[in-house]
C-alpha cells in the first residue's frame, strides 16, 4: 500500500502553501508499513509448505533418533545470538527451520518418538496438528460468547460428545444440567474445581474460616494437585496425603479417608476437597469412586475426579468400569492430548453445577466483554467464567476435528492397540525369570523390575536385598536410557523401585516395544554381571560400577528433515 506524502498539498484555491520549517518537519514522509506485510496469503502458502515438509520430514525420520539429547545445560545458548535480530535475513523462515534442524532438533527429547515409553504419551495426529494450525490461523479469542459465538457452541457440542463417548454420567454434560469446557491443563481443571468448591463453602461458613479448609488425596496423587490447592489458599497443613498399599493396589481407602474427614471435623477443621485418581502417574491405579463418595456423602465435600490419563480409556465398553460411581461426583476431568489424539494442549473438565464454578470465577462488571442482547433469553455460555485467564484458545476446534476425522471407534482402536502392546511387554517380562513385575499392569502401563538377587534363587528378602535391588534397578534404567534405543521412567512405590514402560505414542509399533524389551535385556545382562563381580571381588556391592555404561548397541544415525528454500 502506497503512503502519500502530503507535505507540498496545495490549497483549496489551488495555490501552493510554502512550507516553514516548523510545518516541513511535522509533515515529514511516514515511514512504509512493514515489508513483507505479516500477513500475506501467497507467503503464507509458500512458507505452509516449508512447515508442513520439515514436519512430515521429521515423522518420516524420528524413528532414527536417539529419544533423549545428549546435551548439557547451556548447550543451545551458547549456539545463539545475544540478542534478536534488527532485520529478518533473505528467506527468514527457511534460515530459522535449518536452525531448527541442526541447533534445536538435536537438543530435543522426541515425544512422538515410537521409543518414547517414559511418560504417559502426549498423542499426535494429523487431524490434532492441523486442527492447531487452523486454530492458529483463525487466531481468535473466544473469552465470551460474543467474542466468537461459533467458538463457543462448539466447545458446548464437542465437550457433550467426548463426554458421552467416555460414558459420563448425564448430570456432567449440559444436556443433563452440567457442562464442561476445554482447558490446557489438568492443573487447570483441579485449581478451578478447588475455587469453585472454596467459595461455595466460605459462603455458608465466613470467608474468615478459609485457614480452617481442609483437602483429601492418596500418596499417589499427582504432586499438582498439592500446588493447586496451595494457590487457592489451602495451608500446607491442611493437605491430608493418605498412605497407599501394595496390597490394595495403591488405591485410595474409603475407610481411611471416611477416618481422616471424621478426625478433622471433630478438631474444628472444615473438610472441602477430596481429590480421586482414575490412573495414577506412579502405577495407573484406580480409586474406588463409589466407595469413595459414599464415605464423604453428607459431609459437604466437593468430590473431584482426575483421569488426566486413564479417563481415555473409557471410549473402550471394557475400562468403564474404572468410572464406576461417578454419577455421585462433582467434577471430572482427562487430557485428550494424552491418550486421544488431540495434541497439546487439551483438557476436558466437566462440573455438575457450572453455577458453582462462575460464581467463584466470573466476572460482569467489564460491559466491554459482555453483549446483553446475547444474554436476555439467558442460556449463553461465557467460558471466561469457567477459568481462571481471561483469554483462552479455541482448542473446540482441534478435538472436534480429531473426532470427526477418526470417530469414537477409531479412537477405541488407537486406545485397545496400546493396551495390547503393553500386555505383550508384560508378558515378556514375565518370561524372564530375572524380572519380576510388583504391581499388576493397568490400561497400558507396566511397572517392572529386576529382582532381589536373593529372590532370584529362592530365599527369603531381607531388607538389604531390597536396598541392593533398588540399587540395580536405578542403574538398569540409567543404562537403558543411555541407549537412545529407548526412554523408560521409574517410580517408588510401597519402597520399592521400578521401572515404568507406558505404552501410548501414536507412532508406536510392535516391533518397537520388541526392540525396547531386547534393550532392557541387554542391559540387565551387563549391570547383573558387574553387581556379581563386585560381590564377588570385595564382598559388598559397587554403588558406582561399569554397569552405569550402556552395552554395545547399534548407533543411532541422525538424519534430519531437509528444508527448500
Amino acid at each position: 500500500m502506497a503512503i502519500l506524502n502530503h507535505a507540498a498539498a496545495a490549497t483549496a484555491n489551488g495555490t501552493s502553501l510554502a512550507a516553514p520549517a516548523a510545518a516541513a518537519a511535522v509533515a515529514a514522509p511516514m515511514p512504509s508499513l512493514v515489508q513483507p506485510p505479516p500477513l500475506d496469503a501467497d507467503e503464507f502458502r509458500r512458507q505452509g509448505r516449508l512447515v508442513v515438509d520439515f514436519i512430515a520430514d521429521y515423522y518420516e525420520r524420528i524413528d532414527e533418533y536417539p529419544v533423549r539429547p545428549a546435551v548439557a545445560p547451556g548447550f543451545l545458548s551458547r549456539q545463539l545470538p545475544e540478542a534478536a535480530p534488527a532485520r529478518p535475513e533473505p528467506d527468514p523462515l527457511a534460515a530459522a527451520l535449518r536452525d531448527v534442524r541442526d541447533l534445536i532438533l538435536p537438543g530435543v527429547t522426541h515425544w512422538q518418538s515410537p521409543r518414547h515409553f517414559a511418560h504417559f504419551a502426549a498423542t499426535a495426529s494429523n487431524a490434532g496438528a492441523l486442527g492447531e494450525a487452523l486454530a492458529a490461523g483463525l487466531n481468535i479469542n473466544p473469552f465470551t460468547w460474543a467474542a466468537s459465538p461459533a467458538a463457543t457452541e462448539l466447545e458446548v457440542v464437542v465437550t457433550d460428545w467426548l463426554a458421552k463417548a467416555l460414558h459420563l454420567p448425564e448430570s456432567l454434560l449440559f444436556s443433563g444440567g452440567g457442562g464442561g469446557t476445554l482447558l490446557g491443563t489438568s492443573c487447570e481443571a483441579m485449581l478451578c474445581a478447588i475455587v469453585a468448591a472454596r467459595d461455595r463453602k466460605l459462603a455458608e461458613i465466613g470467608e474468615e474460616r478459609i485457614g480452617d479448609l481442609v483437602v483429601y488425596c492418596s500418596d499417589q496423587t499427582h504432586f499438582s494437585f498439592l500446588k493447586a490447592a496451595r494457590i487457592a489458599g489451602i495451608r500446607r497443613g491442611n493437605c491430608r496425603e493418605i498412605p497407599t498399599s501394595m496390597k490394595t493396589g495403591f488405591a485410595l481407602s474409603p475407610k481411611a479417608l471416611h477416618a481422616a474427614v471424621v478426625a478433622d471435623e471433630a478438631a474444628g477443621r472444615v473438610p472441602l476437597f477430596l481429590c480421586a485418581t482414575v490412573g495414577t502417574t506412579p502405577t495407573a491405579a484406580v480409586d474406588p469412586l463409589g466407595e469413595l463418595c459414599a464415605a464423604v456423602s453428607g459431609l459437604g465435600v466437593w468430590v473431584h475426579v482426575d483421569a488426566a490419563y486413564a479417563g481415555a480409556a473409557c471410549v473402550c465398553p471394557e475400562f468403564r468400569h474404572a468410572i464406576a460411581g461417578a454419577e455421585a461426583v462433582d467434577s471430572f476431568s482427562t487430557n485428550p492430548h494424552k491418550w486421544l489424539l488431540a495434541n497439546m494442549d487439551c483438557c476436558a473438565l466437566w462440573v455438575r453445577r457450572p453455577a458453582a464454578l462462575t460464581a467463584a470465577l466470573g466476572t460482569d462488571h467489564d460491559v466491554i466483554l459482555k453483549d446483553p442482547a446475547a444474554h436476555q433469553d439467558g442460556g449463553v455460555v461465557d467460558y471466561k467464567d469457567w477459568q481462571v485467564a481471561l483469554s483462552r484458545r479455541f482448542r473446540a476446534l482441534k478435538l472436534w476435528l480429531v473426532l470427526r476425522c477418526h470417530g469414537v471407534e477409531g479412537l477405541r482402536g488407537v486406545v485397545r492397540a496400546h493396551v495390547r502392546m503393553a500386555a505383550e511387554f508384560e508378558a515378556m517380562v514375565r518370561a524372564d525369570a530375572r524380572f519380576e513385575v510388583p504391581v499388576p499392569r493397568q490400561f497400558a502401563l507396566v511397572c517392572f523390575r529386576l529382582r532381589p538377587a536373593a529372590a532370584a534363587v529362592g530365599e527369603k528378602r531381607a531388607r538389604g536385598d531390597e536396598v541392593e535391588a533398588n540399587e540395580i534397578n536405578r542403574r538398569l534404567l540409567e543404562a537403558v536410557n543411555a541407549t537412545g534405543r529407548a526412554y523408560m521412567s521409574s517410580a517408588v512405590v510401597g519402597g520399592v523401585y521400578v521401572l515404568r514402560c507406558a505404552i501410548g505414542n501414536s507412532l508406536t509399533e510392535e516391533r518397537h516395544v520388541r526392540e525396547a524389551w531386547a534393550v532392557v535385556q541387554e542391559q540387565a545382562t551387563v549391570v547383573l554381571a558387574t553387581a556379581r563381580t563386585c560381590t564377588d571381588e570385595r564382598g559388598v556391592h559397587c554403588a558406582e560400577t561399569d554397569a552405569d555404561a550402556p552395552a554395545s548397541v547399534p548407533p543411532v544415525q541422525m538424519r534430519f528433515p531437509s528444508i527448500q528454500s
